[in-house]
């Protein structure tokens, strides 16, 4: 007589469907919320996939449809599908505010069927400039590089924007550089939409009529500016003060001549009355010519500005430093035949700088070319927040005027042990409510006396670099024309200087608040390689093995649990 099965009571069967009705109706709610609701969860200790308000709101207030094209896809090593996945997953983040008018598309330029057809579309690609970039990582012990499109091209409204994916400073280790990369993957996206995307233009005057850069030696600068900005010359002495408070910044770029009291004054009050300002000035005057035919000794450069940056708390010291990180100059060292032969020897007067602040302008940036640079000191000014943003080397030497300069000194080897001067300021970034050079004073050329302060007193942002040539661009010997700032033809390698500058006006000018997304950061984690490779067996045995006995484990414990609870029926 075989044994009776046991019956589950109906209740029991009531209850086990109640139960799955239950979880399906609460499945179907929280799928109804979720399309209703939108919110996620960042438990990353750097909030690394949070967008901040100022990327938010602007994404949440597009007026016009925006497509992203990123030139990214294929099969990459691991280091690159980092970046890849990273730009992926910030575009995905950007839709979900941006909503339909948010689109992007991911293209492979190495998808062409033929090698003619791929290479007529990397030609495309380099005519609208995109430089292709061959970086290099190492996997697993192994040199890997890879030729890749770091690049996106931001549509809206008919226009177009280019934006390199690739940043950060190439001095860095590829990890270093491929993290600083992800980290302004926001701002770089971000910062491009908004310059697409339509609105008031503000305006910014460069200052001319003390011998200034011209409109050639400046022309990538004005022209990048142009891009976002209505740029005018701007002449002091013919300005009049109301005409300058239509301006929200004003560029001093490399004056070769005093400025007058009146001109000054009119200066000062654009900076306390809330105009920022931008100064590449040099402290001392160089000439190459006569550098080159014996040698100079090199003077203190008379701007007339010195007491007006004094109050405003920096002094430009009337030096000239030296570094061993440095540019190069073009020197004839021989002959070949009958020509001269001419080679780059490094120019110690030439600086390359390459330690930053961690602040938002300066934030992740390459290194910048500078030239006959002087050293910056602060003093007290109340109100004033002085941040330092850009420092020599370790290896520096301040000569303090006169100053003997001599191109033939380039073919002797420094003498190091006079370099013994180290991260020298030669930026600085000042904010705050700025008091009148002139207060309790009369208006130069008149009666008018000058108050305490001013009713039309605002904060202001003043940068100050002690090079003028900073913002000098090298024009082109075949088309005229001026190259893009910060390029040296002599190296080949193009420099952060124009970089520099856009983040500095950007910083200034951008009410928003979306440069400080530049300050975003993302800690590398990196695994011990030596132990990887020493416990690489151990942990591939776990990850297989771990699973398996897991399972075997749940299996036997649950048919356990189920001969106990039928055992008594």
């Amino acid at each position: 007589m075989s044994e009776p099965q046991p019956s589950f009571p109906a209740s029991r069967k009531r209850r086990d469907l109640t139960r799955f009705l239950v979880v399906i109706g609460l499945l179907l709610l929280f799928n109804f919320l979720g399309q209703q609701f939108f919110f996620r969860l960042d438990l990353t200790e750097e909030k690394r996939y949070t967008m901040s308000d100022a990327t938010k709101a602007l994404l949440q207030n597009l007026k016009q449809p925006v497509t992203v094209t990123v030139y990214l896809d294929g099969d990459f090593p691991p280091a690159f599908r980092r970046l890849q996945q990273s730009v992926r997953e910030t575009l995905n983040e950007m839709q979900v505010y941006g909503g339909s008018n948010l689109h992007y598309v991911f293209i492979d330029p190495s998808a062409a069927g033929t090698e003619k057809a791929r290479n007529e579309y990397y030609e495309t690609l380099l005519k609208k400039g995109l430089r292709p970039t061959n970086l290099g990582a190492n996997e697993n012990g192994k040199r890997v590089e890879k030729i890749i499109f770091p690049w996106a091209t931001v549509e809206a409204g008919g226009k177009q924007q280019q934006v390199l994916l690739l940043r950060g400073n190439q001095a860095a280790p590829s990890d270093v550089r491929l993290n600083q990369s992800i980290e302004g993957l926001e701002y770089e996206l971000a910062s491009a939409i908004r310059k697409l995307s339509p609105g008031q233009r503000k305006r910014i005057g460069v200052i001319e009529g003390h011998g200034e850069l011209s409109n050639l030696e400046a022309g990538d600068l004005i022209g990048s500016l142009g891009q976002f900005y209505d740029v005018f010359r701007v002449n002091l002495a013919a300005s009049r003060p109301q005409d300058l408070r239509t301006l929200s910044a004003l560029i001093v770029a490399k004056p070769a001549t005093a400025y007058t009291e009146p001109e000054k004054f009119k200066l000062d009050q654009f900076i306390t009355q809330g105009g920022n300002a931008l100064l590449f000035m040099d402290a001392m005057r160089v000439n190459l010519d006569s550098a080159s035919r014996g040698g100079m000794l090199a003077f203190p450069l008379q701007l007339g500005l010195d007491d007006l940056l004094f109050k405003y708390g920096v002094r430009v010291n009337p030096d000239l430093i030296l570094d061993l990180n440095s540019g190069v100059i073009p020197l004839v060292t021989g002959t070949e035949g009958d020509k001269p032969k001419v080679e780059p020897m490094p120019w110690q007067f030439y600086p390359l700088i390459n330690n930053y602040s961690p602040h938002p302008i300066t934030r992740n940036l390459d290194a910048v070319y500078t030239k006959f640079i002087s050293s910056l000191d602060t003093v007290k000014a109340t109100g004033i927040r002085k941040t330092p943003l850009m420092f020599t080397s370790r290896y520096t030497r301040v000569l303090p005027a006169p100053v003997p300069v001599n191109l033939n000194d380039a073919r002797l080897p420094p003498d190091q042990k006079l370099y013994t001067s180290k991260f020298n300021p030669v930026g600085y970034l000042l904010e705050g409510q700025f008091r009148s050079l002139y207060a309790n004073r009369t208006e130069p050329g008149t009666t008018r006396f000058q108050p305490e302060t001013s009713p039309q007193a605002r904060p202001a942002k003043v940068l100050v670099i002690s090079d003028g040539d900073f913002v000098r661009n090298e024009v082109d010997p075949k088309t005229g024309r001026p190259m893009r700032l910060g390029f040296d033809r002599l190296a080949s390698t193009e420099f952060a200087n124009r970089e520099l500058v856009l983040n500095a006006v950007d910083y200034m000018l951008d009410e928003s608040g979306l440069i400080t997304v530049r300050g975003k950061q993302i800690t590398l984690r990196p695994l011990d390689k030596l132990r990887v490779a020493e416990q690489r067996s151990q942990w591939q045995l776990l990850n297989l093995a771990a699973p398996l006995v897991l399972l075997g484990l749940f299996g036997a414990v649950r048919a356990w649990r189920r001969k106990r609870r039928y055992a008594s029926f």
